[in-house]
């Protein structure tokens, strides 16, 4: 009796990995046809967030993604570049946003997310910016690169997720030369 009951159990595992498996493939494949690309919004959780009415406009939180805001409801909003150059919004960073009944969209960071400093080298690939550091490349704003004068070549601090992987770095300030 033991030996059966030890074989259902070993059946009972062998199909619960299957099932696992055969989820995370319909998952990839579900991400790759939809175009999402999880390991950039990783540390883009909205959790916590809402999204609600106040008297005619509605106000949605979400999370900076580096280039946009990931809203509690899914759907991702424009920020302004010069906003997010000179606000030095970082990865991560909870935001708010108004949208008023006369369609006018207003930001506001409502929490930072803990932030440590880089310095690395900016450079310019494909028309992108990005501050090459600790043998990776970053994406900065083009407008945080015009705002700070920064040239190609240049050391710069970046402001970074404290502990978390970014695809997207906020400049700091251009180091000057010796």
């Amino acid at each position: 009796m033991t030996k059966k009951r030890i074989q259902a159990i070993r059946d009972f595992i062998d199909t619960a990995e299957k099932s696992l498996k055969n989820a995370k493939k319909l998952l990839k494949d579900v991400l790759e046809e939809e175009n999402i690309n999880l390991e950039s919004d990783l540390a883009l959780d909205t959790k916590w967030l809402s999204s609600y009415q106040s008297g005619e406009s509605k106000i949605i939180e979400g999370v900076f993604t580096g280039d946009d805001m990931l809203g509690v409801d899914g759907n991702r909003y424009p920020i302004p570049v010069n906003y997010s150059s000179k606000s030095k919004l970082v990865q991560g960073d909870k935001m708010k946003l108004t949208i008023e009944a006369s369609g006018k969209m207003l930001y506001k960071q409502i929490m930072q997310i803990a932030r440590e400093i880089k310095t690395g080298l900016l450079s310019q690939e494909k028309g992108k910016y990005q501050v090459m550091s600790e043998g990776a490349a970053y994406d900065v704003l083009t407008a945080a690169v015009t705002h700070h004068k920064a040239q190609i070549w240049d050391t710069v601090s970046v402001l970074v997720p404290a502990g978390k992987e970014a695809t997207f770095w906020a400049i700091e300030a251009v180091i000057p030369k010796e």
